[in-house]
């Protein structure tokens, strides 16, 4: 039912430098596979196969490794190393690429609203590759939402419990619970203090957006930070229909972060092991 999956993907990723002064954050790997890989694989094993990325200066090689690599292949071809390239191969086959600048850094809101020309007028998915999900159990966090989307037809974002104490380094939603792990959105407030918080439930970067939340974003001003933030196009559209919040099942580690970072590569190689 949702073909496409925006990734904002024109960051900085200042938290990792040195490291990212050339090279995406996006393009960090876990183990042996880069961020975003596993973002595209979550976002094809939900049935979305048209990826639309939005880019920024010097994050060519987004788009170079979602391509083919005539030069590698040939000098691996017919080697045990070939083997190593069967997953990207795969995706490639699989999915179509798309990509658009965002040429001001205003704002997760306003990397959503420059993804508009590649998304058009349908519900969509939305992958931070900085936020790795994996659910060991089952499916994984954007198919469970592909399923809810199919039953409420409206706006989802995944959330998790974290510390008060940590609050304030995320959207934080409050509302009315449908069931033990659903929500009905009733208020949304973008990184707040501990004391103005209007609970511990935080966004992470998992969501499925209806398409006029992008006439909501246009419409949005600058909020925390100075920037656009999609928590307050979202927080109206709450108000105007129905914005559900979803505690996902698997595990999410903030690999914006070098400690989070550090517990995912430890995660994925245990399991690789």
């Amino acid at each position: 039912m949702i073909k496409k999956c925006l990734f904002p993907a024109a960051g900085y990723g200042t938290r990792f430098l040195p490291a990212t002064k050339s090279m995406p954050k996006e393009m960090m790997p876990i183990v042996s596979k880069p961020l975003i890989e596993y973002g595209v694989e979550e976002a094809l094993q939900a049935g979305m196969n048209d990826i639309c990325i939005v880019t920024g200066r010097g994050k060519r090689a987004l788009e170079d490794h979602f391509d083919a690599n005539f030069e590698l292949e040939h000098q691996i071809s017919g080697t045990s190393k070939e083997e190593l390239l069967n997953g990207i191969r795969s995706i490639i086959d699989e999915c179509t690429f798309s990509y658009t600048r965002q040429r001001e850094m205003k704002g997760l809101g306003h990397a959503v609203l420059s993804g508009q020309t590649l998304v058009g007028d349908q519900p969509f998915g939305v992958v931070l590759a900085d936020d790795l999900c994996i659910n060991d159990a089952g499916e994984g966090v954007l198919a469970q939402m592909a399923q809810l989307y199919k039953q409420f037809r409206c706006s989802i974002v995944a959330v998790m419990e974290v510390p008060e104490e940590e609050v304030h380094k995320y959207g934080v939603i409050a509302g009315q619970a449908i069931s033990d792990d659903l929500i009905r959105v009733e208020n949304m407030v973008e990184k707040p203090a501990r004391e103005d918080a209007p609970s511990n439930l935080a966004i992470i970067g998992r969501y499925i957006l209806t398409p006029d939340i992008f006439d909501l974003i246009a419409d949005t001003q600058p909020g925390a930070g100075g920037e656009i933030q999609i928590t307050d196009a979202l927080l109206a559209q709450a108000q105007r229909g129905c914005v559900l919040a979803y505690k996902f099942k698997g595990k999410r580690f903030d690999c914006g972060s070098i400690e989070g970072f550090i517990e995912a590569t430890n995660y994925c190689y245990d399991r690789l092991a």
